[in-house]
C-alpha cells in the first residue's frame, strides 16, 4: 500500500486530509474530519500516522464525544469487561511506540535519584539530624544574608544593581563554591539537593502527563490498529484477547470503515 492510495481513500470517505502542515507539533493530528500531517515526518511514518489519526475518525464514529474525553474501552470494544483488553493494549502501545515505556525518563529519573542521596550524604556528614522532609534550620539562618537564596528558586539567575551605572552579576549553580567562598559545602549541597528535587518533581509530572495521554482509550485504539499495519502478527501474539474481539466486531461492520482500510493492508 502507497501512501497516496491511503489519502486518496481518506479522502474519498469525506475526509480532509493535509500532509504539509505542523500537525500542531505532532507527527500527525485529527479533529472534526480532518488529518494533518506534519511536513517534517520521516517517510517511512507517514502510512502509520495516517492509519492512526483514522483510527481516531472511526473511534469518533462509534463515539460522538471521544474528542472531548478520550472515550472509552467500553464502547471501543462493545464489552462492559475491559481490564484484560487494557494491558494488552498497553504491550502494543510499547511495541508501536517505544517512547511509551519512557526508558530515557526513568533512567534520567533514577539518576537525578542517586545525585539527591549523595547531597544528602554530604549534608549529614556534619548535620546526622537532617531531613528532607523537614526545615533546615542552620541553613535558613545562613542564607538569609547571602544571595545565594535566589539560587533556592532557580539555577542560574543574572543580578542586576545600580540606577545609572549598572553592573550586572552572574549566579550559578554550578559555581557556588566559587561565587560564595565562604559558605560550608553542607550549605552547597542543600542548594544542589533542592535544585535535583525540582527537576525530580518536573520530571515525574512530566512521566505522569505523558503516561495519562498514552493511556487514553482512543490512544490505545489507534496504535493498536497502528500495531495491524506494523506487523500483524506482533500485535495477535502480544494481544490475543484484544485481536480476536477487534476482528469478531470487524466482521459485524461495527467499525465503519475499517474493513476497507484492514483489507488494503
Amino acid at each position: 500500500m502507497e501512501a497516496k492510495e491511503l489519502i486518496r481513500y481518506l479522502k474519498s470517505i469525506g475526509l480532509d486530509v493535509h500532509t504539509s502542515t505542523n500537525a500542531r507539533g505532532h507527527q500527525g493530528f485529527y479533529m472534526k474530519k480532518r488529518i494533518d500531517i506534519s511536513k517534517n515526518i520521516a517517510q517511512n511514518r507517514i502510512i502509520p500516522t495516517l492509519i492512526h489519526e483514522f483510527s481516531h475518525y472511526v473511534h469518533s464514529l462509534i463515539e460522538p464525544l471521544m474528542e472531548r474525553t478520550g472515550g472509552t474501552l467500553e464502547v471501543i470494544f462493545d464489552d462492559n469487561s475491559v481490564e484484560k483488553y487494557e494491558k494488552e493494549l498497553i504491550l502494543v502501545t510499547n511495541f508501536v511506540d517505544s517512547h511509551s515505556k519512557f526508558e530515557k525518563s526513568e533512567a534520567h529519573k533514577k539518576l537525578i535519584k542517586q545525585k539527591i542521596l549523595e547531597q544528602e550524604k554530604i549534608i549529614k556528614n556534619k548535620y546526622p539530624k537532617f531531613l528532607r522532609s523537614k526545615k533546615f534550620k542552620e541553613f535558613d539562618k545562613y542564607i538569609k544574608k547571602s544571595k545565594a537564596k535566589y539560587l533556592l528558586k532557580y539555577d542560574r539567575v543574572k543580578l542586576v544593581s545600580g540606577f545609572i551605572f549598572k553592573k550586572y552579576e552572574i549566579l550559578s549553580i554550578d559555581n557556588i563554591e566559587k561565587d560564595f567562598t565562604d559558605m560550608p559545602k553542607e550549605f552547597c549541597a542543600y542548594i544542589r539537593l533542592k535544585s535535583y528535587q525540582k527537576r525530580q518533581s518536573r520530571l515525574s509530572a512530566k512521566i505522569n502527563r505523558m503516561k495519562k495521554y498514552y493511556n487514553k482509550p482512543t490512544e490505545l485504539f489507534a496504535r493498536f490498529v497502528e500495531g495491524l499495519y506494523l506487523d500483524q502478527e506482533e500485535v495477535k501474539n502480544t494481544a490475543p484477547l484484544t485481536y480476536n474481539r477487534f476482528f469478531e466486531l470487524l466482521e459485524t461492520n461495527y467499525y465503519p470503515y475499517m474493513n476497507e482500510l484492514i483489507q488494503m493492508f
